[in-house]
C-alpha cells in the first residue's frame, strides 16, 4: 500500500505482463476503492469518473492514467496508472515546518499553476487540491487524484451527474467554504485550495489553521491574513485575493496568478 485517501487505496503493483516480457520496470501503481464504499452506487463511477477526465489532460504535471478495469469475479473497479516515486507535500512540510525558501517554492508553485491553468482550460474541475494529492518526485511536480473532480465544458460535461457530498468527500481544511456550504464545484474554488497549500509552503502553517469555513468566518481570521515571510512582496497581493471566502473577490485564475508568481506581471 502507499497510501490512502477518504474514498480510495493505492497499491505498487507489479505487472506481471511487462514482466513476462522483460520490462526492466514492471511496476505500476493501482488504485481501488476503499471497502466500506463498494456497496455505494456512485462510488465506482466516480472513480470511472476520475479516470474519464484524467486521461484528457495530457500535462507534465498531471499523473498520467493507464486503464479503468473491473475485476469481474469480485465485482472490484480500479484505475491502473504511473507510479510516482517522490515525496508528497505534506510529508514535506512535516519535514519543512517553517516552509521553503522562495527557490524551492516558485519550482513547485509555477508548474502547478500550470497544470490547474490547464485543466481549468480544458474545462476540467479538480475538486480536492490538497498537499497529499500534490508529489514531488524524481520527474517533478504531478497533481492527482481527480476523484472529485468533473468537466463544466466539453464532451465530459454529459458525464453522469453524481452526487458527491453525499459521500461527505470534501476535505474541510482546504475546500473552498462555498463548497462545504452546498455551491457546486467552480474553477473559483480550485484556486482557492490551491491557494491554501501555496500559502502552507510559504510558511508552513494553514493560513486558516484549518478551520471550517464558518468557525473561520466567526473569527475574523481572514482579516489577520499576513504574508508569508518566504514570499517576495509582488506575489502576497494575488494570493490573498485568492484566499478570499467570497469567491466573487477571487478575481484571477490560474493563468493569471502564475503569470503574477513567474515575475511576468504585477497586479494590485
Amino acid at each position: 500500500m502507499l497510501g490512502a485517501g477518504g474514498m480510495g487505496v493505492v497499491y505498487r503493483t507489479r505487472d506481471l505482463l511487462y514482466e513476462q516480457f522483460g520490462d526492466p520496470d514492471p511496476y505500476i501503481a493501482l488504485k481501488m476503492l476503499r471497502e466500506d464504499f463498494d456497496e455505494s452506487p456512485d462510488a465506482s463511477a466516480l472513480l470511472y469518473s476520475e479516470f474519464a477526465l484524467t486521461r484528457r489532460l495530457f500535462h507534465p504535471n498531471v499523473l498520467r492514467p493507464y486503464t479503468f478495469e473491473v475485476d469481474a469475479v469480485h465485482k472490484q473497479a480500479f484505475i491502473t496508472m504511473e507510479l510516482m516515486r517522490g515525496l508528497t507535500l505534506d510529508k514535506l512540510l512535516c519535514e519543512r515546518p517553517l516552509g521553503l525558501p522562495w527557490p524551492e517554492l516558485k519550482a513547485i508553485a509555477l508548474p502547478l499553476l500550470d497544470a490547474m491553468a490547464y485543466a481549468h482550460h480544458r474545462g476540467v474541475r479538480h475538486g480536492d487540491v490538497k498537499p497529499s494529492n500534490i508529489m514531488l518526485g524524481e520527474e517533478g511536480v504531478r497533481l492527482f487524484d481527480f476523484g472529485l473532480g468533473l468537466a463544466e465544458e466539453g464532451p465530459l460535461k454529459d458525464l453522469p451527474s453524481l452526487n458527491r457530498q453525499c459521500l461527505n468527500a470534501w476535505t474541510p481544511g482546504y475546500a473552498a467554504p462555498e463548497l462545504l456550504e452546498g455551491s457546486p464545484l467552480s474553477a473559483r474554488a480550485d484556486l482557492y485550495s490551491l491557494a491554501c497549500v501555496l500559502y502552507e509552503l510559504a510558511c508552513g502553517k494553514h493560513p486558516y489553521r484549518r478551520l471550517p469555513s464558518n468557525q473561520a468566518r466567526d473569527t475574523g481570521l481572514e482579516r489577520q491574513l499576513k504574508a508569508p515571510r518566504n514570499l517576495p512582496r509582488r506575489c502576497w497581493p494575488s494570493l490573498r485575493t485568492t484566499l478570499a471566502f467570497d469567491p466573487e473577490r477571487r478575481s484571477l485564475n490560474a493563468a493569471q496568478l502564475r503569470e503574477v508568481w513567474a515575475g511576468g506581471s504585477l497586479w494590485w
